[in-house]
């Protein structure tokens, strides 16, 4: 590594700590620690959560996604780009004036059920969990690439740092560390775009012409079947990435870190511009990677494609540029997997240590000592899934958190704030249905089984799918409207109360 990007690095982890040192000194309660008591601004909300969004799988897997099949690798970008719009019009604004500090503090509000919040919690740690390997993979593989160090030390490395974040900070360090990697993120995106464009006299009808014979798919490239030959299997895909993103616990906790709807409002508004800009310049990240350097070199660094966005930088501006994006890489990482900790952390400390165990009795003192606790369990936890997953791309690995979280989150929280008849039973039904149909169509589909050698499992895969939203959304939404039709009648005068709530944010 050239002494250059020794130094970005350095100064990412110093500015980080800095900054996570600065947010230790204000937090000392639970509502500072997993809501940064309330207290962002709505731009600063909204570059927050554009954080959240602009992952490694974004930054890294999606230009690597198209650098090697094109139109299809695009498909991730259009997904993450409608999927706010689910958010900005149907979750954020009730999500806020119903919930508390988690998913499940919003549920509650009209079903005060432990085996509710048990179930909505369990689903919130199993999202986590799928998100945080895609990310870990990333963080190991650009860090093993510089740094020329073993794939399990940089996932160390990186478990370390998220779990200091998380521990010291709370969510005041991890959203500001987000901000700072969410401007990083977008000049260094900003500028690589600047620079292919440049290349090619900023001639976009003539790049798009000159990729159609520069990569061994010809024209295809610029077509859909690359890479997503069976269309169900497309379709299913897209299905997960528009309607996940309004069950991601670590997006649903932002709207908590804000003091009123508006804000919430404001925040997703923001975070929308941001995001819409970034997605669509990763046209031109993944069209730079495959015409300046090669699918053979992206995937001689990395058979997953996740080290092009990097080794295009070195194409385009050298050694300099190249640790520079690297460094912002690395900070994408370190900020997104934080705010994946804290959300896994919150599941366990709040909802099941704070409200089942101790049936909301718990002093401040001791739910600080548990959410400290269960900080450090999902860092482990998520480091040793990580370690067995490095051949796998994260941009896919990030679809199937994005599945799980449309399957099994999305339906409850739609009929808990729209329809009026749902129920207790309803809840748990769409809960479970939604997480087990997921799961079990996973561990059966292609991305586990297989007879190349490099799957987990050698053999036909019994479900055809590698995404399985198309079958597992709608059994989420199926479970929760048998479970109503046959659970004990809704209380109308709680559902009354609560629609008055989520709509005027009156507590």
């Amino acid at each position: 590594m050239s002494t250059v990007g020794l130094i970005f690095f350095v100064g990412i982890v110093a500015l980080t700590l800095f900054v996570t040192y600065i947010a230790s000194k204000r937090t000392n309660s639970a509502s500072e620690f997993y809501t940064a008591g309330g207290g962002l601004s709505g731009w600063q909300n909204g570059i927050a959560i554009a954080g959240d969004y602009l992952s490694a799988a974004s930054f890294l897997g999606i230009a690597g996604a198209i650098a090697l099949f094109g139109f299809d690798g695009f498909f991730y970008s259009i997904g993450y780009l409608v999927a706010y719009l689910v958010v900005l019009y149907i979750v954020a604004e009730p999500l806020r004036n119903l919930g508390k500090y988690t998913l499940a503090d919003m549920i509650n509000a009209r079903f005060n059920q432990k085996k509710v919040r048990g179930a909505a919690a369990i689903s919130t740690i199993t999202i986590v969990l799928f998100y945080m390997i895609a990310q870990l993979v990333g963080a190991g593989a650009l860090i093993q690439l510089l740094l020329g160090i073993d794939y399990w030390i940089a996932v160390l490395i990186v478990g370390t740092m998220m779990t200091i974040y998380v521990l010291w900070g709370g969510m005041a360090a991890t959203s500001w560390v987000q901000i700072i990697k969410a401007v990083l993120l977008m000049i260094g995106t900003v500028l690589i775009s600047f620079l292919v464009l440049w290349k090619f006299n900023f001639n976009i009808l003539g790049m798009f012409t000159e990729m159609k014979t520069v990569t061994e798919q010809g024209e295809n490239f610029l077509n859909p079947g690359v890479k997503y030959t069976n269309g169900l299997d497309t379709i299913s895909m897209m299905i997960a990435l528009v309607l996940g993103t309004a069950g991601l616990p670590h997006i649903l906790m932002r709207f908590f870190t804000v003091k009123d709807a508006k804000t919430a409002r404001s925040s997703v508004v923001y975070a929308t511009w941001i995001v819409g800009i970034f997605y669509v310049l990763t046209i031109f990240l993944g069209f730079g990677a495959a015409y300046f350097v090669g699918a053979s070199d992206i995937m001689s660094a990395n058979s997953a494609g996740n080290m092009a966005a990097p080794l295009l930088a070195q194409a385009l501006g050298g050694d300099i540029l190249m640790s520079f994006v690297s460094a912002v890489a690395f900070a994408t990482i370190l900020a997104v997997v934080a705010g994946l900790v804290l959300s896994g952390a919150s599941a366990f400390a709040h909802d099941i240590y704070g409200q089942i165990i101790k049936k909301g009795k718990a002093t401040e003192k001791q739910q600080m000592r548990a959410a400290r606790f269960a900080s450090v369990g999902v860092s482990l936890l998520s480091i040793v899934l990580a370690l067995g997953a490095q051949t796998m791309n994260v941009a896919f690995l990030v679809s199937l958190a994005f599945c799980i979280a449309a399957s099994a989150n999305l339906p409850v929280i739609i009929y808990t704030i729209y329809w009026k008849r749902f129920n207790t039973t309803g809840a748990m039904t769409a809960i479970v249905t939604g997480l087990v149909t997921a799961l079990v169509l996973v561990s059966l589909s292609p991305n586990l089984w297989g007879t190349d050698g490099t799957h987990l499992f050698n053999g036909t895969a019994l479900f055809p799918l590698t995404n399985p939203a198309i079958f597992s959304v709608p059994a989420g939404f199926l479970g929760g409207y048998i479970g109503t039709l046959i659970g004990a009648r809704a209380d109308q005068k709680k559902y009354a109360e609560v629609d008055v709530k989520a709509n005027i944010g009156l507590k």
